[in-house]
């Protein structure tokens, strides 16, 4: 029960850094300052998609509910390469 617990945790703080980063990167004063802090939120989002794949195979998470957040995970990863491409 605490591995679930430290893989919950660690989603979180993945998660969180996504929009933190969004934000902090957008009170820089240069568009390559700004696209460096959501290249952090990109590889945060990497990091959630592994973390998701492992509570499926510890089947913390169904194949249904994976699934789900793998596409919505994908949706949020295409959104920000658009705006690291727009920026950058």
């Amino acid at each position: 029960m605490e591995e679930q617990f430290g893989i919950i945790s660690q989603l979180r703080r993945a998660s969180l850094s996504i929009p933190s980063n969004i934000a902090e990167g957008s009170k820089q004063s240069t568009d390559k300052s700004y696209a460096s802090f959501l290249r952090i939120s990109l590889g945060s989002g990497a990091e959630i998609e592994t973390q998701l794949y492992i509570a499926k195979e510890l089947q913390y998470l169904s194949e249904k509910e994976h699934d789900e957040l793998i596409l919505e995970l994908g949706e949020i990863m295409k959104m920000l390469m658009m705006f690291i491409k727009k920026v950058a």
